[in-house]
């Protein structure tokens, strides 16, 4: 072959893996175009999200936000308080709301007031609701009243509460520690009235690692609940299993966060007649929050940034549906 011939080739070459290149980039935009979850139709109804915006004392207080499709959010009130706190430390923090058994709502909180110190509270705080506006009932549960150990309770933090059909009553649970076991673990007990709980019983806990903000759902399919916590490690998202509600849950953590940043204060919830389930997790180092999207409590995508919006810089909260009415209702009180 002469000189001729082998620049000719070398050319060909050249060309062959310039293209072999460009088709491999391409592919690997439509694959990561792919990977973003697409949002689910909701089929029914709208959502509210409850939260709270800092660590000042005004800012610990109960917030609303309301969206049409579980992805757009936007704050009620001016992203001013709707609920004041009376009692206890009158600040609240992580707050979780659930619809009950007997068509009320529900609200259960950290009592407080994070200026007194990280380890500084000891009771959960309730309340209860008819129709999302009117909000009465507001009881201080303080973990200390039992006794023991739980005497000395330094954290009593993210409560949240799910239905047990088989004892016909709430679990309610939380990241427990106490003056003697500064390591924070998670603890339940359960309510018929959100006033009052039965004697707290460990849940879930990793020898000498912080364990905090729980969030348990069930899916029925697999017959399994998932306990999704903060992976205190890397500051992520993890989840252990379990075939009871109450444990044990004995397998290895699986971090299925995706966010580039620490994350914390996760809560997953459906988009209303369909399989797919939206997390939220707080940035808390960034002023935002960051959404991804499952079908199946395992594998997940994260929702594009222009797919989703809370712009009103909430801090750690929850999510439930609500009926168009309730929704409009909501708007008509407080305003966007």
């Amino acid at each position: 072959m002469n000189k001729k011939s082998i620049k000719k080739v070398a050319v060909i070459i050249a060309v062959i893996i310039a293209l072999i290149g460009a088709i491999a980039f391409v592919i690997m935009g439509v694959k990561d175009v792919m990977n973003y979850a697409q949002p689910a139709k909701s089929e029914s109804g709208k959502y509210l999200f409850v939260y709270f915006v800092g660590n000042d004392p005004e800012q610990e207080r109960i917030h609303f936000a309301v969206s049409k499709d579980g992805y757009n959010f936007e704050a009620l009130n001016g992203n001013q308080p709707v609920i004041i706190q009376n009692l206890g430390k009158r600040s609240v923090r992580d707050p979780y709301i659930l619809k009950g058994q007997d068509g009320y709502y529900y609200i259960i909180g950290t009592d407080m007031k994070s200026a007194e110190g990280w380890t500084s509270n000891h009771a959960l705080v309730t309340w209860k609701s008819k129709d999302l506006i009117t909000w009465t009932d507001e009881t201080i549960i303080d973990i200390r009243d039992f006794g023991g150990t739980y005497s000395e309770t330094t954290r009593a933090w993210a409560p949240q509460a799910i239905w047990d059909a088989e004892k016909q009553a709430y679990m309610v649970y939380w990241a427990h520690s106490t003056v003697w076991n500064d390591i924070a673990q998670m603890y339940y007990a359960y309510t018929t009235d959100f006033k009052t709980l039965t004697e707290p019983q460990l849940l879930y806990e990793r020898p000498g690692i912080q364990t905090i903000d729980g969030d348990i759902a069930c899916s029925e399919e697999k017959g399994l609940y998932y306990l999704y916590f903060k992976h205190d490690e890397d500051q992520t998202i993890a989840y252990v299993t379990s075939e009871n509600l109450t444990g044990p849950y004995e397998s290895e953590p699986v971090v299925v966060s995706l966010a580039t940043t620490g994350v914390e204060g996760s809560e997953i919830y459906n988009i209303t007649g369909t399989d797919q389930w939206v997390m939220i997790m707080d940035e808390y180092g960034t002023d935002r929050f960051f959404m991804q999207q499952t079908s199946d409590f395992e594998n997940f995508k994260p929702v594009k940034a222009e797919d989703y919006s809370m712009e009103f810089f909430p801090r750690h909260g929850s999510v439930v549906a609500i009926t168009d009415d309730e929704y409009k209702a909501l708007v008509e009180k407080y305003g966007k």
